[in-house]
């Protein structure tokens, strides 16, 4: 009879799968050890600074490398499909037996590989396609005979897999009723799906925390490893349906994007928050201007966090005996660092970007799908609309977007719409909210914003059959749209809840309708061009500019954050402001400003401000926009009101000093509701102050660099936006010092410089 084992490599041959089980893929000589993978090779537990060659089954030498430190190595894009072996230079009789290196599209396992794998509760290792074994944690509502449970899964490279701790006294005394309160997830939506009556699966990608592997900022291991997970988490008999979700924000949302691309069967949906449009081109380098801030310092924190015994927790994990942790740690030091790789190529490539450009290959995703995000988020920011038009083959798709900040997503107007759309497409039930998640919620949101906030009431209550509910939902709009948050009646100033809310069927509103105002001499925004003879103005360049946040101290997360914004000073930007508003204007979409741009450099740094300036004299942030000039090349897909770039080298074009040259700034997608008597001031000068974790890496140029921007009749500069005519707001202008992710300041006027 054959074993376990022979079965599955019998089934992988006759499938024309190259996937061994468990503990094949690796070999062992007496100097290493070796795992063959996807497009790479693997060599751990050799001397440090070994030689190690890869040689082909004719003796050609096909790669070479030194083991590091600990004595790994990791060989990457090796050609798929070649059988090597492994040997020592300095002794090629050291060698391996003849493994081979797997090929992206064609290495999926058979069924049998993900059903052979018992995953438990608690802490544990799920085994990856190539060997490599990835530590995940893994709370259940219930007994396992008690299931199934609908099940969402965490895949991140923070800390998911670290082991359940107690959520602290106050709470305690409920273990009995709510065991998860003492045996927690590390990560917020396993918290509260656990709440909410979810199994919930923490799984650390490679390369972090007790996950074999090394480190690599969304390489395609990392995307057939989150195949790899949801097939081996889905083939449990305590998982309904035998489909899970996903669930998280941030890296854990981001990285729901990456995984639904490779189609895993099993995945019935997946709830991104707080993620990005694209790696580069929106977060790294927005406008195509570095981010030294949030972009990098983030990733440095990763890669800290990826070295070997980068979390306490390792450590204490390893000294409890778990010798598989141990082992792993071997392959962490192996981590690349893309952000070296970003600063020696700055504009879009195909080969190097687009494989981390969600917006590339959003059409690939074919699972429902729930996403939110905030305009103002200070780390990931505001470009995550451009997924929404890309998620083309997506059956179902729900968005729900605000004013706010990053951690938002976990705020309860969120929360109740996440749990109706995983009720009704991973769970398939219908919706409501357990008695538990309406007890603990308000500790949570008091620990998160310091203030105590309740469940929203669910809106699925009165439905008779799940059939009816999921009905009602799909003939809701996909978009809704959440105003003023930050200042509802009845609970804190700065909460995060709106006042009101639309819905819309899609992204952008079919209602929104472009307007424009035209940039004026005397400082105004008119609906008319100015005339003839309109002149420019000018501002300066302001090389500290970059490093300058709009954070004095702490986070934003509070309900009143330290705000340090700063006014703009006379002669370093530029100002332009309407009259006062006849009727509200409400803004749904992106932006435009339109610039005849003029300097006697070859290049400039550009950004916008969109604020509103209030009848009582306040002025509040709305949203900003940033552009190298070199960059200004439009993509085909570019309209009038969303002027979205290609930044390809081959498309960078320097401008010609002394020449009126049309530069169109992106305003960053936003919605925002001005009310009659207000004001909108348009701002330009250069990138920084408006960001609360957001540095520029800015041009070298000379001191006293001076750029001039038109407006009159021949060089019309102006502001586009998407406006939904025709709303009367149904709430008081709130308090600016309220609205999330806002920050607001006394309105200082300047005269523009001729």
């Amino acid at each position: 009879m054959l074993s376990p084992s022979s079965l599955i490599l019998l089934l992988s041959n006759l499938l024309g799968c190259r996937v061994d089980a468990e503990d094949t893929p690796q070999t062992v000589s007496d100097a290493f050890k070796v795992r063959g993978s996807v497009e790479q090779i693997h060599v751990w537990a050799a001397e440090p600074d070994t030689e190690i060659e890869l040689v082909d089954s004719s003796g050609e030498l096909v790669a070479s490398g030194t083991t590091d430190y600990q004595g790994s190595l990791i060989l990457r894009e090796l050609e798929p499909g070649v059988d090597f072996t492994v040997r020592l230079a300095d002794d090629p009789s050291e060698l391996t037996d003849m493994l081979e290196i797997l090929d992206f599209e064609d290495s999926v396992p058979p069924q049998s590989f993900y059903e052979e794998q018992i995953l438990e509760p608690g802490n544990g290792y799920i085994t990856m396609r190539d060997g490599t074994q990835l530590a995940y944690y893994i709370y259940l509502p219930g007994p396992i005979d008690e299931g199934p449970y609908p099940t969402l899964v965490n895949y991140s490279g923070y800390t998911p897999s670290e082991p359940g701790a107690s959520l602290g006294e106050a709470v305690e005394p409920y273990c009995d009723l709510y065991p998860i309160l003492c045996d927690a997830p590390s990560f917020p939506t396993g918290i509260i799906g656990g709440l909410m009556g979810y199994a919930v699966v923490g799984v650390n990608m490679r390369g972090t925390g007790c996950s074999g592997g090394a480190y690599d900022y969304f390489e395609p291991l990392q995307i057939t490893d989150g195949y790899d997970i949801i097939e081996a988490v889905a083939a449990q008999q305590w998982v309904k349906h035998n489909h899970v979700g996903m669930a998280g924000l941030s890296f854990p949302g981001i990285s729901q994007l990456f995984v639904a691309q490779a189609q895993p069967p099993s995945l019935a949906a997946i709830t991104p928050f707080s993620v990005i449009g694209d790696t580069m081109s929106s977060t790294l380098i927005p406008g195509g201007i570095f981010n030294e801030g949030f972009a990098e310092e983030w990733y440095d924190a990763v890669l800290s966090k990826a070295a070997p015994y980068g979390h306490d927790y390792i450590q204490e994990v390893v000294d409890a005996g778990d010798s598989v942790c141990e082992e792993n740690q071997l392959l962490h030091s192996q981590m690349l660092n893309r952000i070296d790789l970003a600063k020696e190529h700055p504009f879009y490539d195909d080969e190097l970007a687009k494989p981390i450009d969600p917006s590339a290959f959003a059409d690939q995703i074919q699972v429902p799908i729930y996403l939110a995000g905030q305009w103002q988020d200070e780390q990931t920011g505001p470009h995550f609309p451009a997924l929404f038009t890309k998620l083309e083959n997506t059956p179902v798709k729900r968005f729900t977007v605000t004013n706010g900040v990053h951690i938002d997503g976990f705020s309860p107007q969120n929360l109740v719409e996440w749990k109706t759309f995983l009720d009704l497409y991973v769970s398939q039930e219908i919706p409501e909210i357990p008695k538990a998640f309406d007890i603990f919620a308000p500790l949570f949101m008091e620990a998160v914003y310091g203030t105590e906030l309740s469940m929203p009431d669910g809106r699925f209550d009165d439905y008779a059959t799940y059939g009816e509910a999921l009905a009602a939902y799909e003939a809701e709009g996909e978009l809704r749209v959440i105003f003023d948050s930050g200042a509802p009646e009845g609970v804190a100033p700065g909460a995060p809840e709106g006042t009101w809310e639309m819905r819309f069927e899609s992204w952008p509103p079919p209602q929104a309708v472009a307007e424009r105002w035209y940039l004026q001499p005397d400082g105004t925004l008119l609906s008319s061009p100015a005339a003839e003879s309109g002149g420019s103005s000018s501002w300066e360049h302001d090389a500290q500019a970059g490093e300058r946040i709009s954070l004095a101290s702490g986070s934003v997360d509070p309900l009143q954050p330290n705000w340090d914004w700063q006014a703009p000073q006379e002669g370093m930007a530029l100002s332009f402001l309407t009259p006062p508003l006849e009727e509200d204007l409400v803004v749904v979409g992106h932006g435009s400003v339109d610039l005849y741009l003029m300097t006697e450099q070859t290049d400039a740094d550009i950004e916008v401000s969109i604020t509103e300036v209030t009848p009582d004299g306040d002025e509040i942030l709305v949203q900003h926009g940033w552009l190298r000039a070199s960059h200004r090349a439009l993509r085909e897909d570019a309209t009038e009101t969303r002027p979205v770039k290609t930044h390809r080298q081959e498309d960078i074009a320097p401008l010609t000093p002394g020449e009126w040259t049309l530069v169109r700034v992106e305003v960053m997608p936003f919605s925002h509701a001005f009310r009659a008597g207000s004001q909108l001031r348009l701002s330009i000068d250069t990138p920084g102050d408006n960001m609360a974790r957001w540095r520029f890496d800015l041009l070298d140029l000379p001191e006293g660099t001076l750029n001039h921007v038109a407006h009159d009749a021949a060089y019309p500069s102006s502001l586009v936006l998407s406006v939904i005519p025709d709303i009367v707001i149904p709430t008081e202008l709130p308090d600016c010092a309220d609205l999330r992710g806002q920050p607001c300041r006394e309105y200082a006027p300047i005269q523009n410089l001729e």
